[in-house]
């Protein structure tokens, strides 16, 4: 029984190129109680593998938040897939307003404590007791209304580049970090005011909504369906829409265009822009904004030492970046000291000619890391074709050359990375034997996954 994914991104690309079907990017969310958040879990998983859904999934014993696609000819039986589920019948399917058939490129279900990271405890105030939905001709004309405080509910790289007119956005990393500074900015209105909010896909605003009302906030109401739904029924009943620019979207695409503003500025030179990107150095992978003339000087990357660190050698690009945790970095967009327009600084300036590259600060510091580490001599042997994760069993095709027991081994690919080991036994064409030579099909024990991209070599003296 599959659970969990097989394929890298890589390869899930080029079948669902080579599949040559349409692709539908949607989201929704339910709160709900359930009772065996793991078994929920691998129901769905289960459930959608087979259709071919991609994306990521939350699930909790509060509910599901879900973020993924789907091929169009298999909508409806994923429809019927979720409403096995009695809290998921008739459930709102927000469609993304641009579609992008490499939106998501793994399957990943998750249990979580929360299907939102709020910081909240939810038996303090009641969560059902939200404020009051609104479609998007009802929040615009509340939009108008002078005892109106409209607050996006979003991160500060979500508002950046798209956001209703005269809105409120807090300069935060993370929905918990708004709750307290909404409520200190507003506490003066709790009753004279009336609190208008609004996020993506509504999620957030369904349980800042019951927070803000817990707090005696005394008129919330909040934008049903989020700034997706809202586009929808703007363009559906020929709206004017409120939202100018881009709206943020957490997949492959990093936004979806909803008007023809661009209300933000390229992170390096200033110039007019709202087009997201990650630093290409795979040891930063800083998300900013960038302009095409700066992804051309630097790179598309975000500062003069990225772009000096991806002209060295991959290995020596591994030794820099070995230990070091980016995994927050993504969530410094527009607050990193590297990004120059803000410092008012020129972006290329610091970037070293290739030429001088082996005098520069960071060749020297590679050299001393890799003055520890010895080359592997190696031959290649073939590449992966199947992984068992059950018994932890990687299976080879053997293209050159030859492997036996006893032999050192060198397992190489972008996520595995490169991994040493030695081999004790092994099946040759599903029997047990001691050597395995070019057109063999050889399986053996891993204390590691493999990915069908990995290469297999033969390590040498």
């Amino acid at each position: 029984m599959q659970l969990y994914n097989t394929l890298s991104a890589e390869e899930r690309a080029v079948m669902i190129d080579d599949a040559g079907k349409q692709r539908l990017t949607l989201s929704f969310y339910a709160y709900a109680q359930i009772s065996n958040p793991t078994q929920f879990r691998n129901e769905l998983f289960l459930a959608w593998n087979s259709l071919e859904v991609l994306g990521r999934i939350y699930v909790a014993s509060e509910g599901i938040n879900a973020q993924l696609s789907l091929p169009a000819d298999n909508f409806y039986a994923f429809k019927d897939s979720i409403e096995v589920y009695d809290f998921m019948k008739g459930i709102r399917l927000n469609i993304a307003v641009e579609q992008d058939d490499h939106s998501f490129l793994k399957l990943t279900v998750k249990v979580r404590d929360k299907i939102v990271a709020d910081g909240l405890v939810d038996e303090t105030f009641d969560v059902t007791n939200i404020g009051i939905h609104l479609k998007a001709k009802e929040f615009n004309e509340l939009l108008e209304d002078p005892n109106t405080i409209v607050v996006d509910m979003r991160n500060h790289y979500e508002s950046e580049i798209g956001h209703f007119t005269k809105a409120i956005k807090p300069d935060v990393d993370t929905f918990r970090e708004s709750l307290p500074i909404i409520e200190e900015q507003l506490t003066e209105h709790k009753q004279d005011k009336k609190l208008l909010m609004y996020c993506t896909g509504g999620i957030r605003c369904e349980k800042a909504s019951a927070y803000f009302k817990h707090k005696g906030f005394e008129n919330v109401y909040q934008l049903e369906g989020g700034i997706i739904e809202y586009t929808r029924q703007v363009k559906a009943e020929g709206l004017e829409s409120k939202f100018i620019g881009k709206n943020f979207v957490f997949d492959h695409r990093l936004g979806e265009r909803i008007t023809d503003d661009i209300v933000s500025q390229c992170h390096q030179c200033g110039a007019p822009c709202d087009v997201h990107t990650n630093c290409v150095n795979e040891g930063c992978h800083l998300l900013f904004i960038q302009c095409d003339s700066c992804k051309g000087k630097m790179e598309n990357c975000c500062s003069a030492e990225c772009v000096t660190i991806i002209h060295l050698p991959e290995e020596e690009q591994k030794a820099i970046r070995r230990g070091i945790k980016n995994g927050n970095k993504i969530f410094k967009k527009g607050k990193s000291d590297v990004l120059t327009f803000k410092n008012n600084q020129d972006p290329l300036a610091g970037v070293p000619n290739l030429s001088e590259l082996a005098e520069s600060k960071i060749a020297r510091r590679v050299a001393t890391v890799l003055k520890k580490e010895i080359k592997i001599k190696k031959q290649y042997i073939g590449k992966g074709t199947h992984f068992y994760p059950k018994p932890s069993i990687g299976q080879f095709l053997i293209e050159e050359n030859e492997i036996k027991i006893g032999d050192t081994i060198l397992i190489k690919g972008a996520t595995t990375g490169e991994q040493k080991l030695v081999i004790e036994e092994m099946l040759v064409n599903d029997f047990a034997q001691e050597k395995a030579v070019s057109g063999d099909t050889c399986t053996f024990k891993l204390p590691f996954r493999i990915r069908l991209s990995d290469k297999l070599y033969k390590v040498v003296d």
